[in-house]
């Protein structure tokens, strides 16, 4: 056993398991009337209901436990002091200070970075404003109308969602793109309906070297300079979010306009960074000043609430619980409101990036289940495509419903339709259906003895099936910026008790040395024998065939 697995509480909760495994959610309801307030939390307006979990007080008071014997509190602390966590990099992790509204300095690594934090934040916001109000111009003196985010993983998954999310925010007729995809069809697709004259590019990378970045940015430069035709003037046309000054000046961008990237801000925790910049462009300097007050109030709140009052920290422990001792080995996002519909994959990089890791912070080999598999869409959508799985399915299936209590714009007829949905399907869920009110069911629509028996075992719900929901008012950015925060910090609490770095990404490493080794033997045009006789063949066959259909 691993250092984890023999703590005093981790036990404990294997023996309770054992004890409550078999007990079912409607009996716990009938018997515990006061559950919704027993296992429910607020912070500002986002009701946080865990009542419908298979726990008791038991379960909780457990899980509290082992949280406190895996040191949440002391790792938690050492995160906010900025001192090193990232320890196989050496570096803080510090992207709370981002958004730290407060007066306190602070510091990544032993220096002071609030100030130039706060620089670099006016500066985003100087540029964002000059290109809302029409004063940036291209280099015909037009107007910008198509801001261009080039980026991949969290330099693209946090803009993008952010920007989808706050739609009703926005400025209408200043369009915002995303291009991760090194794939030719998605920057072809994006720039076809573009005119370079009013077109702006955002280069975010913060090596400035990543090649799905790199590749996409040199076709946007080339795409610009067939009509600009003079480099002088692409500074007009062309920024850079990037910690690698040196690389973004030599591809041709002025270095006034180049925004910093910090050590200590991983690539899936940036957005609240100059990262951002394409989302303050969007809904501009006051709203994405909301948004870094949600996600810092979340800070507070994560800092200061006792573990038992602590809603990342309940969060965490309800996954460990489902995770490492019900073995349930995925976990569905599910937001009731269609601008969300970017969140569960920003949320599957933050997690999966984060804890999907078998080696602990010694160097060993985990004996324990970590990161889950996450997937999710918009709610109603999954009702319709994967929802039959998690009520009937063989595999138990943790869920998290989100839905705004109003909408930007609330349409009443569609709004109490979409709300009758998620608290239908999380009692669903919850309840089942028994062989007795299945019966009961048939009987009154008049079905005979024969066809009941055969539609029975079709129509039974199992039920148990646990759910999560966040109920909030509106999707403003201040509640968005604090949903981000509780999941943020969520992944961090369970990194901590599975003994993780949850901020290093080794594994994204080896597939990208391997496809630069592979390019170069691609564009040497020469069969290969260098690899397995499968990627070989795959090589090989690619080669003879692109010479007539690929050019």
């Amino acid at each position: 056993m691993t250092q984890l697995t023999d703590l005093p509480a981790w036990q404990a909760l294997k023996e309770h398991y054992a004890e409550i495994k078999n007990e079912h959610m409607r009996d716990m309801f009938e018997q515990q009337p006061s559950r919704f307030e027993q296992f429910s939390l607020k912070i500002n307006d986002i009701l946080f209901d865990y009542s419908k979990n298979r726990i008791s007080q038991q379960t909780m008071d457990l899980l509290l436990q082992l949280a406190e014997q895996a040191d949440v509190s002391g790792w938690r602390q050492k995160m906010f002091a900025g001192e090193p966590i990232n320890h196989t990099e050496n570096r803080a992790v510090q992207h709370p200070a981002l958004r730290y509204l407060g007066n306190e300095p602070q510091y990544a690594d032993g220096e002071r970075i609030d100030e130039e934090i706060k620089e670099e934040l006016k500066r985003v916001k100087a540029l964002a404003e000059s290109i809302r109000t029409r004063r940036w111009r291209g280099h015909s003196n037009q107007p910008i109308t198509d801001v261009v985010n080039i980026g991949i993983g969290g330099s693209h998954l946090g803009p993008l969602m952010a920007t989808e999310a706050l739609r009703p925010y926005a400025i209408h007729d200043l369009h915002i793109h995303y291009v991760s995809n090194i794939d030719e069809n998605h920057i072809n697709n994006t720039l076809e309906s573009l005119n370079p004259d009013t077109t702006l590019f955002i280069i975010s990378s913060k090596s400035f070297t990543t090649q799905d970045t790199m590749v996409n940015a040199q076709t946007a430069k080339t795409w610009l300079l067939n009509k600009i035709q003079s480099e002088s003037l692409l500074p007009q046309h062309l920024v850079a979010v990037t910690s690698n000054i040196q690389a973004a000046t030599e591809f041709g961008i002025a270095e006034e306009n180049i925004f910093k990237m910090w050590d200590w801000v991983g690539g899936r925790y940036s957005m609240w960074s100059a990262i951002g910049l394409s989302i303050v462009i969007s809904i501009g300097s006051e709203n994405f000043d909301d948004l870094l007050q949600g996600a810092y109030e979340v800070d507070e709140h994560f800092k200061t609430a006792p573990l038992a009052e602590n809603i990342p920290v309940i969060m965490a422990l309800l996954g460990i619980w489902y995770n490492n001792f019900f073995g349930a080995e995925s976990i569905a996002i599910l937001p009731y409101d269609q601008n969300m519909h970017r969140f569960p994959a920003y949320l599957q990089q933050a997690d999966m990036e984060s804890n999907g890791k078998g080696c602990d912070r010694s160097g060993q080999t985990v004996d324990y289940t970590t990161g889950p598999i996450l997937f999710g869409e918009i709610g109603i959508a999954s009702q319709h495509a994967f929802y039959q799985l998690l009520h009937q399915g063989t595999k138990l299936v943790p869920s998290d419903m989100l839905a705004p209590i109003s909408n930007f714009l609330c349409i009443a007829k569609h709004h109490r339709a979409l709300m009758s949905n998620i608290f239908a399907q999380a009692e669903a869920l919850m309840k089942g259906k028994t062989e007795k009110e299945v019966i009961s069911e048939l009987t009154a629509q008049g079905m005979n003895s024969e066809q009941i028996e055969m539609l029975l075992p079709y129509k039974i719900f199992p039920g148990n099936r646990p759910t999560n929901t966040f109920l909030f008012y509106t999707l403003n950015p201040k509640t968005l910026g604090s949903l981000i925060a509780l999941y943020e910090h969520k992944i961090f609490v369970q990194g901590v008790i599975w003994n993780l770095n949850s901020f290093d990404q080794w594994g994204v490493e080896l597939g990208k040395v391997l496809a630069t080794n592979i390019l170069e033997e691609i564009n040497a045009g020469q069969l290969v024998s260098s690899h397995d006789c499968s990627t070989n063949g795959l090589i090989n066959y690619y080669m003879d065939l692109k010479p007539k259909n690929l050019g």
